[in-house]
């Protein structure tokens, strides 16, 4: 006997989804958070997004969205979306992309002003800015109103994994598993 369980963003019986019944007008459709959003010289790696959580319209839609701004030599981290695919376009700049199956095969891309790519759901994924005189920034679509997000670096080594178990898993030592660690937490 095998079993198959998939999750989604539910099904909705009505049209869309009000916070507590409450009456609505078109501003409850509408997002402004993404205004003035372009910054011409982040000094960080930053996301603005717009998920059920900072636009409640999206509740039951299965869809949600997010800006990427890439500081020069910007790095978005490994990291999954748990509950949806996500499809992102390069709007400025230049990116390197990519993403490894569950049979450890890497897929990636450079991609450029106007490319797109596709992130399987669940899979490890990271984009990074190689230029490292001009900024980048794409924007994300995500199959899903709560896409998810886990980092790689950060669950791995800032939750309390006991750093024997750590050292062992990447065959190294604890004062290595140490100072990644601390190079985390700043």
């Amino acid at each position: 006997m095998s079993t198959t369980i998939q999750a989604n963003d539910p099904d909705i019986l009505t049209d869309f989804i009000t916070p507590n019944s409450s009456a609505v007008d078109a501003s409850f459709f509408t997002f402004s958070g993404l205004s003035g959003f372009y910054n011409p010289d982040p000094k960080n790696f930053t996301v603005i997004k717009a998920t059920m959580n900072e636009f409640p319209a999206l509740d039951g839609q299965s869809v949600s969205y997010a800006v990427l701004q890439f500081p020069p030599a910007g790095v978005n981290p490994p990291h999954t979306h748990p509950r949806a695919a996500e499809l992102l376009v390069v709007l400025l700049g230049t990116l390197e992309v990519g993403f490894v199956d569950t049979t450890n095969m890497l897929y990636n891309q450079t991609l450029q002003e106007g490319d797109m790519f596709v992130f399987p759901k669940g899979l490890v994924h990271f984009q990074y800015n190689r230029n490292h005189n001009q900024s980048a920034i794409a924007i994300s679509s995500f199959g899903s109103a709560n896409a998810g997000l886990l980092s790689v670096p950060k669950s791995v080594f800032t939750t309390g994994i006991d750093e024997n178990v750590l050292a062992m898993s990447f065959k190294t030592d604890v004062p290595t598993i140490q100072k990644i660690e601390l190079g985390l937490k700043g």
